[in-house]
């Protein structure tokens, strides 16, 4: 896996639930693959963005796991 950006997630936090979409501070957006539901607040949390393959997963500091997203 290579690390494809870094940057923050732009604003709140929540986690994740089923159809999330987050918008990275350098302007990317990226969307929930597959439903999961994970709570928690941060405010403009670090966040990567992984590619292995052709699969992308969202890492944010302070989550103990990664998503699969795809870029919008």
């Amino acid at each position: 896996m290579e690390i494809k950006y870094k940057s923050k997630i732009n604003g709140e936090f929540y986690g994740w639930a089923g159809d999330t979409i987050f918008q990275l501070m350098n302007g990317t957006l990226w969307k929930q693959y597959k439903y999961e539901y994970r709570y928690t607040y941060m405010y403009c949390p670090n966040a990567k963005i992984w590619k292995d393959g052709s699969k992308y997963y969202l890492d944010v500091d302070g989550m103990n796991k990664m998503l699969q997203v795809v870029k919008i």
